[in-house]
């Protein structure tokens, strides 16, 4: 039986408009109790996404066989005993093992010279007897005696910081009810972490000193504007702790100097509407990565006795400029520009700067990293990754420019790059922008129309969507089924104009971007109308949600991952723990008429219409602080009653877990499993 949710009439009312949510009522006002303890969840509520449960799995009983061939296929191309390059601090070589036994990463240490090794954090031991289980932070004092970590084991995002001893491995300190991150002190005798308010957001920075009651830690920092929150961290001199506070689209930063005796933050600029700007300190100068006077950013810098501030990496337009990697004698850094990664190397003796380049091939995934914290070296380590190869590692000297492979991603099932291509193609959009689309297939797949498409995107808050190897999407792309992710505008892929264009009153860029993209996939015969596969999670949920609502005739099926589906609702509701941050993103519905009227306009839950529409999968899960399970919930129930085809409506609702799901290898690939498994029996290829 196709379940029911109740109905309750609400009446709602918000500038001079009425309407009605018969769903409203599974919303309780002590939701985020829920989040660190499930039974006060409503029985009612309870029993209903039970019984959504329940029919999801009956309705997917035709694909455990090729679930589990698909998590024999995605566990088969990890590696499951591997280990990490080691970085090599003062007195040790740190990295980190998983093993074939486990379900969480080890962490290692040797002594430098010495070949006796050591684990000093395993998260096989520390899971043990828990439904969920996330590491927030895992920090090494500078002295390499204390352990500092914390630990989600509910999936709502509250951590509870421990501090252990290495040498006999016992717990000295205990926090709770923190956001996650933890600093050391330079002298090892405290550390700083950060505390939420009662609405879930981190505004404090609180050190805690060793030896001490919780009771007497010191508040550093806090913030006053409820839109902002706040972290705390070092300078790459090691000198200076920073405070960032911010939201979305502005931010403020201060300094403290490690030596002060009663630590007093200095502002270095105020904030200002719509300016972001990060610092950090190196070799006697501070250096300001910054939007001010720049769309897409610079770096300034200045000499630290001085406020003298020059530009250091000048502004580019439609480039995004990012932020600075410091050695001795060089100075690293990235830009992004068509949705492609690259990074520069400067000479700081000589001033001459130039690109790195990795390989040969065009649209990859650049990175770079350091292997030791002395920074008078010239070697680091770069890699690079794509979508048809996984990523490669070497050693490169900065001066002779030499490299040396020094790890490759191992698939243990076998990979072969050349049996699939990758492709970079420009979407003419609806307002003659051009959309950027990373499409990878297998050689064998025909392009005449007839192979399944899964269409990919998020386009929020900026954050841009990078050509990436992905083990697991091999079991789609092995069966015909080609993936395309689009750079839609909300991301950053062509800088911050890209943002701009793709949020507030400009929101619905985001979703005729992705309506465009899949129709050019069509023209050019990539795929076919009702062939394409729609998927996004949490924001990238949203989209899916504006999109099938828009246009369902184009597509075969869609899956939404903890999707942010009643985003009206929420955006009104500033007791929430992200609503007020997000409200230069996603624009005010309560305090602005026309914000309000734009939101309301596209929202998935209030524009759900009697129609036909795609099949359909939606997961969430009951502890996700993020997202809270009654969006999809409510989302769910209300398309039940609108929808007026046969197609699969499927809610699947994690018990135990948060915004990522699940935790655990095992339980992380059997739910890639499960949502693939779902695209491949709509797409007719369960055999």
């Amino acid at each position: 039986m196709i379940p029911r949710l109740r109905k309750q009439p609400e009446k709602k009312t918000c500038h001079s408009y009425t309407w009605i949510d018969e769903y409203s009522w599974i919303h309780q006002d002590n939701c985020l109790e829920i989040l660190r303890d499930t039974s006060k969840l409503n029985p009612e509520v309870k029993k209903y996404l039970e019984s959504e449960n329940a029919y999801t799995k009956k309705n997917m009983k035709d694909t455990e066989e090729l679930q589990k061939k698909l998590f024999n296929e995605i566990e088969g191309r990890i590696k499951l005993n591997d280990e990490s390059l080691p970085y090599k601090d003062k007195r040790y070589e740190y990295f980190t093992k998983t093993t074939s036994q486990g379900n969480y990463f080890k962490k290692l240490r040797k002594k430098i010279g010495e070949n006796k090794i050591e684990c000093y954090f395993d998260g096989d031991i520390e899971a043990k007897g828990k439904k969920f289980f996330s590491t927030g932070d895992l920090a090494v004092s500078y002295n390499d005696e204390l352990l500092a970590f914390s630990v989600d084991d509910k999936g709502g995002e509250y951590f509870t910081i421990f501090i252990r001893r290495i040498s006999d491995n016992k717990i000295t300190e205990k926090i709770e009810d923190t956001a996650g991150g933890i600093l050391w002190a330079y002298d090892d005798k405290s550390f700083f972490y950060r505390k939420h308010d009662s609405q879930k957001r981190p505004r404090q920075i609180m050190q805690h000193k060793l030896g001490t009651p919780v009771s007497e830690d010191k508040l550093i920092f806090e913030e006053k504007e409820e839109s902002f929150t706040c972290s705390i961290d070092a300078t790459s001199c090691e000198q200076f702790y920073l405070i960032e506070t911010g939201e979305h689209t502005t931010s403020e930063v201060y300094y403290l100097h490690k030596d002060e005796k009663e630590f007093s933050p200095k502002i270095f600029l105020k904030r200002k509407q719509g300016i972001l700007y990060t610092v950090d300190s190196f070799n006697g100068h501070w250096y300001m990565h910054t939007n001010k006077d720049a769309d897409d950013f610079k770096i300034m810098k200045c000499e630290h006795k001085k406020n003298e501030w020059k530009d250091f990496i000048p502004a580019k337009d439609g480039v995004l400029v990012g932020g600075l990697t410091f050695l001795k004698n060089w100075i690293l850094r990235t830009e992004i520009s068509d949705a492609l990664q690259k990074i520069f190397v400067r000479d700081v003796r000589s001033n001459k700067e130039e690109q790195i380049i990795f390989t040969e091939e065009k649209v990859i995934s650049p990175g770079i990293s350091l292997m030791q914290k002395d920074k008078n070296t010239d070697t680091i380590r770069i890699g690079f990754e794509s979508p048809k190869t996984p990523t490669m590692t070497y050693e490169y000297n900065l001066k002779s420019k030499e490299k040396k492979l020094v790890k490759e991603q191992e698939i243990p099932s076998g990979h072969n790059r050349d049996d699939y291509i990758v492709e970079r193609l420009n979407c003419l959009s609806h307002d003659g922008r051009q959309i950027p689309i990373t499409i990878t297939y297998h050689k064998k797949t025909k392009l005449d129309g007839s192979a399944n498409l899964l269409l990919y995107g998020y386009g929020s808050y900026g954050s841009s969507m990078m050509p990436t190897f992905s083990s697991s999407r091999l079991s789609l792309i092995n069966r015909d089924v080609i993936w395309a992710t689009c750079h839609i505008r909300g991301g950053m892929e062509r800088g911050m104009k890209w943002w701009q264009e793709g949020k507030m009153l400009n929101k619905k860029n985001t979703f005729k971007d992705f309506i465009n993209c899949a129709k050019f996939l069509i023209k050019e015969k990539y795929t076919s109308e009702k062939k394409i596969i729609a998927y996004g999670g949490s924001a990238g949920g949203l989209l899916i949600g504006a999109v099938i609502n828009k246009a369902p005739e184009i597509f075969l099926g869609a899956i939404l991952a903890v999707p942010f589906v009643d985003n009206l609702t929420t955006n009104m509701d500033h007791s929430l723990p992200l609503s007020k941050g997000e409200l230069l993103e996603f624009a005010d519905a309560k305090g602005n008429k026309e914000h309000f009227e734009y939101i309301r306009s596209y929202a998935p839950y209030d524009n759900i219409e009697k129609k036909d529409y795609p099949h359909i999968l939606i997961t969430t899960s009951l502890s996700d602080s993020r997202v809270l399970f009654d969006e999809p919930t409510k989302y769910c129930a209300k398309l039940r009653d609108y929808k007026t085809d046969n197609n699969l409506l499927l809610l699947k609702c994690e018990m135990d877990a948060g915004h990522g799901s699940r935790s655990g290898r095992k339980n992380i690939i059997e739910d890639v499993a499960f949502d693939y498994s779902f695209a491949l029996k709509i797409s007719e290829k369960l055999s």
